[in-house]
């Protein structure tokens, strides 16, 4: 996604934990296009005061894109509870802040955009990845209220949200998995979610196949979606 900002001329501010990646595509975007300025800043959001801090020092944003997040797989009495707590704060509790920070000044100023990566995730129960889908579904249901709140405001701001299946990322190395369905490509995905973002689309949900999957979570019953997505996600536990 920045990457394809960048090409549209707009200047940058990437936030992350690692530094060295970070610098790594900071100088990648600054050869694609020098007239850009790209700022980074080396910062874990699973820690609350690093997201208030970030909020206070960085104003005046056109985009947020809430895109810091992880998974893990396992049964829920397996699973450490460190993780998920750690990916509770980055995956709920960051976006959370962000997102309101930054609407109420967008909404003070009269315009902005927020593009909150969720995932098809947010739309089911997730047996042996239930604290992942939890963290998504928390997304999906806070910014669909909060999309409804800012129509009945007229307010000039947008929220859209990313639901895409699985995406070749670093993603499947954090979270433990070996993905048994087609990984879609990330950077046709971020092609996808910047264009429809533009559009002013709220659901922005690459590929077919998952289209059809979030049609088919509304359809059929709560219970078989629950064994449906237990032995897909059984068979891509590794061993």
């Amino acid at each position: 996604m920045a990457k394809i900002l960048n090409k549209k001329g707009y200047d940058l501010i990437l936030v992350a934990r690692d530094k060295e990646k970070l610098e790594s595509v900071k100088n990648e975007l600054e050869k694609e296009n020098s007239n850009n300025k790209v700022e980074t800043i080396i910062m874990d959001l699973s820690v609350e005061e690093n997201c208030k801090k970030l909020c206070e020092n960085v104003k005046n944003i056109d985009i947020l894109i809430n895109n810091a997040g992880f998974g893990d797989c396992g049964y829920f009495t397996k699973t450490d509870i460190d993780k998920e707590m750690k990916m509770i704060k980055t995956n709920i509790v960051a976006y959370h802040i962000l997102m309101k920070e930054y609407l109420k000044e967008m909404k003070q100023r009269g315009h902005g955009k927020i593009l909150n990566v969720a995932s098809i995730a947010g739309f089911m129960p997730g047996p042996l990845m239930a604290t992942y889908y939890a963290t998504k579904a928390y997304i999906v249901r806070l910014s669909e209220a909060v999309r409804e709140e800012l129509k009945k405001e007229k307010a000039n701001v947008q929220i859209s949200i990313l639901c895409p299946g699985p995406v070749a990322t670093n993603f499947s190395n954090v979270a433990n998995v070996k993905f048994k369905l087609r990984e879609a490509d990330s950077f046709k995905v971020a092609q996808y979610a910047i264009k429809n973002m533009e559009k002013g689309k709220f659901y922005i949900v690459p590929c077919l196949d998952v289209k059809i999957m979030k049609l088919g979570v509304k359809i059929f019953p709560t219970n078989l979606v629950n064994k449906v997505v237990y032995k897909v996600q059984k068979r891509k536990l590794e061993r």
